[in-house]
């Protein structure tokens, strides 16, 4: 029984002391396990040997010191650890602190690089600015150069044309002058023509009288190989020659034909404008022949005519407006004009 209660209390103190070391020394409790299972061999083969319950005795003061040891370097394992503990909160709490700092120090680093890149940027957009109005300025001040350049040369050429215009004001006023010195030679010659005028005038009435005694002459004359009055018919409308010749045979007769000074004197005196008359070099050109085929024999030709301009007049025209003697024209066929017919 004693054996038993010794080994009861061995092993409560065996279990007192893994509870108190709990997992520090783990390796030694297993040691101790196997020592225990060993004595408690023993001493159930001895029995009840003495010696064998002073050695367990012995055994069991070796635990006790052992687990008091093992307590009092636990205790000494604990306080260290809570003063590391202590050391490495501080440590940790610094390090947090360090962490801020470093993290504001990061963010006002952050910030004010923020603040320099935008500032760069500004400066580069600045400086691009810049540049571009540098450049704009210098284009300008080129184009300002060459427009001075251009007026400066406009300048001179206005003022060389204001001195040729200046000259040729004073050779217009000179012109001027000489200009109206003619006028007044002109007014006074104008002044001598009006009179020689009048004085025409009077003598072209008196041919007029004496016209019309022509003109009763011959419409009183007959012919001498007809035996039958001649007749004039002047139109109120324009033809080509062709067209008017043929209103004329219609009518009985023909383009007038003129053979004698006083017929082209009377004729023109009919009509103040252009007719037809009956001649022409249809034909042949050159060969003039009247609508009776009779060669020309005597014309009263204006100046230069006939000249067959272009090649294409063939026919004659009186011009009333000139010289009585000498208004006759070459002019084409095709051109519509008044015409004069006789019988």
């Amino acid at each position: 029984m004693e054996n038993i209660y010794e080994n009861d209390e061995h092993k409560n103190c065996i279990k007192s002391n893994e509870r108190d070391a709990g997992t520090e020394d783990k390796d030694t409790i297993e040691s101790q396990k196997l020592s225990f299972i060993q004595t408690e061999a023993k001493a159930r083969h001895f029995g009840g040997n003495r010696r064998f319950v002073l050695s367990t005795v012995s055994l069991g003061l070796m635990c006790v010191l052992l687990v008091i040891g093992i307590i009092v370097q636990h205790h000494k394992l604990t306080a260290e650890r809570d003063l590391l503990k202590m050391s490495y909160m501080d440590i940790v709490k610094e390090y947090n602190q360090t962490i801020s700092r470093l993290q504001v120090n990061y963010s006002d680093q952050t910030i004010a690089k923020d603040r320099l890149q935008s500032s760069f940027n500004s400066l580069n957009q600045t400086n691009l600015e810049l540049e571009t109005s540098i450049n704009s300025l210098t284009a300008e001040k080129n184009q300002l150069q060459r427009n001075y350049d251009s007026l400066n040369q406009k300048k001179l050429e206005l003022e060389t044309s204001i001195n040729s215009l200046t000259a040729e004001k004073n050779q217009l006023q000179r012109n001027y002058d000489s200009l109206n010195q003619k006028k007044l030679e002109l007014e006074t010659s104008i002044n001598s023509l009006t009179a020689e005028k009048n004085q025409l005038q009077r003598n072209y009435d008196s041919l007029n009288q004496k016209k019309l005694e022509l003109e009763s002459k011959i419409n009183s004359s007959c012919d001498e190989h007809k035996k039958k009055q001649v007749w004039f018919f002047i139109s109120s409308e324009e033809k080509s020659w062709s067209d008017s010749r043929q209103y004329c045979r219609d009518h009985g007769g023909d383009l007038v034909i003129i053979n004698t000074e006083e017929k082209q004197r009377y004729i023109s005196s009919l009509e103040k404008g252009r007719v037809w008359i009956g001649l022409s070099d249809i034909e042949k050109e050159g060969n003039m022949k009247w609508v009776d085929n009779s060669p020309l024999t005597k014309g009263f030709w204006d100046t230069n005519e006939p000249n067959d301009d272009q090649g294409n007049e063939d026919c004659v025209e009186v011009l009333s407006s000139k010289s009585s003697l000498n208004n006759w024209n070459d002019f084409p066929c095709s051109e519509k004009r008044k015409w004069i017919c006789e019988n």
